[in-house]
């Protein structure tokens, strides 16, 4: 393994703090638009678009709003591998680019869709459409993101630059639900149902053009213009990664399933389970996962830089080991009903879930080689995403309507933490793996 002998504790340059900065605020304005989504369908989107399945009351039309949003996963692989050969053959940025703006166009048109009752039918196909293109820009944009900071990265700091496009979902959430607190704060119920959630999306606007902006004064990869310079860049990239990569893939894959499927309960189902089923106040709750999402942030960032250090297998295993702990002591907090509670549940929680997000990134690029990276680690991640998060909020609604009881949802999720320990397990440990073109 190559490693370059630098200082650790030098200050970052100005061009490595624009790729930060660049792929930081890009990825938490992208994801802001992918969680508005899970925020309203956990609060608004089963009345308004799903309702008429439910007639007679029960789960359907709540379990129909959290398909919806794990719907848009089984398209995030075609984002993936567009966004990957597009990336491996003519370069990172300008994918980066248009998956942002595709986002932002996809979220905006939701904030004016017409609701079932105006356009019937209609109308949900619509929002699923807009959920779908929306899965294919988020498919594509967390590879183009990784390398943007990883290959920019000196080797002992790839995990830190790494973690940046990863903080900035928790980012993203955050902006997403403090955003969805003032606007629940300064408006009614009835006033929120009305018109308010659609304030959440038609933002997205002014979020776009900033970011927009902003990624384009992030200069392209070096990696990718030592590879165009060396004329390396894959005429079939896709057909190379599958014939020499199917291992990695697999691993890569089976290693983020447990983490997305965490993330996605904290970011849809806890809120929405708090709020519905234990008639905890909104706004409290919006707060206090806005809270607990500040440290995701945190544990994220840290868990990405001592990956720098102490591997990023091993990482991994300490921060799904930690969840596996906490899972079952999380659902019991939530279930006391207690505010305070329920934000030291997340909290605690998301030490594990920042240990498994943090080295994903450094982790995924260093087991890929450059001419095939950007379809590599994006493939793998979205198929994580399919198998992890997809439908978790579902299953999990699934779960508490047949058995009842929380604990079936914690055993379901530790089945999966336990899945991707060993897939991690079975990775040999790629820190400081060479990334340049050969």
């Amino acid at each position: 393994m190559a490693t370059k002998t630098l200082n650790p504790q030098r200050a970052l340059t100005r061009d490595e703090r624009r790729v930060l900065a660049g792929t930081l605020v890009g990825t938490t304005i992208e994801w802001y638009d992918f969680f508005i989504y899970a925020q309203a369908a956990g609060l608004v989107f089963a009345q308004l678009y799903f309702a008429p399945m439910g007639q007679e009351g029960g789960v359907w039309p709540q379990m129909v709003a959290w398909a919806s949003l794990g719907v848009s996963f089984l398209f995030r692989p075609l984002g993936a591998v567009v966004a990957g050969y597009l990336g491996d053959r003519f370069g990172r940025k300008g994918v980066l680019i248009f998956t942002l703006v595709l986002m932002g166009t996809a979220t905006s048109l939701i904030g004016l869709l017409p609701t079932y009752e105006q356009w019937g039918i209609t109308a949900p196909l619509l929002l699923i459409l807009m959920r779908i293109i929306q899965g294919i820009s988020a498919g594509g944009e967390w590879g183009g993101a990784v390398l943007m900071a990883v290959e920019h990265a000196p080797t002992h700091r790839r995990g830190f630059f790494g973690a940046y496009p990863q903080i900035g979902v928790p980012a993203g959430m955050v902006l997403a639900t403090f955003i969805v607190f003032v606007v629940t704060s300064l408006t009614t119920d009835e006033q929120f149902l009305a018109w308010g959630w659609r304030v959440t999306f038609l933002l997205s606007l002014v979020l776009i053009v900033i970011g927009y902006f902003i990624r384009r004064a992030v200069s392209e990869s070096p990696v990718f213009e030592e590879m165009v310079a060396l004329k390396h860049e894959s005429a079939t990239p896709l057909k190379t990664l599958f014939k020499n990569d199917s291992k990695n893939i697999v691993l890569a894959a089976l290693s983020h399933i447990g983490s997305s499927a965490s993330g996605y309960l904290f970011i849809a189902f806890f809120s929405s389970y708090a709020i519905r089923t234990h008639g905890m106040d909104q706004s409290r709750v919006l707060l206090a996962s806005t809270f607990a999402a500040l440290f995701w942030l945190a544990f994220t960032l840290y868990g990405g830089s001592v990956s720098d250090r102490i591997g990023r297998t091993k990482a991994l295993r300490i921060g799904y080991t930690i969840m596996f702990v906490w899972m079952i002591p999380l659902v019991l907090l939530i279930d006391t009903g207690n505010i305070w509670l329920y934000a030291l549940g997340l909290v605690v929680f998301t030490i594990g879930n920042g240990l498994t997000y943090g080295p994903l990134s450094a982790m995924y690029a260093e087991l890929f080689p450059a001419r095939v990276r950007y379809s590599g680690i994006s493939i793998s991640y979205a198929i994580g995403a399919v198998f992890g998060g997809a439908f978790a909020p579902m299953i999990a609604e699934s779960l508490l309507g047949s058995t009842g009881s929380s604990l079936s949802i914690a055993l379901y999720i530790m089945v999966l933490f336990v899945a991707s320990y060993i897939g991690t397990s079975l990775i040999k440990e790629p820190r400081g793996a060479e990334l340049r073109a050969r």
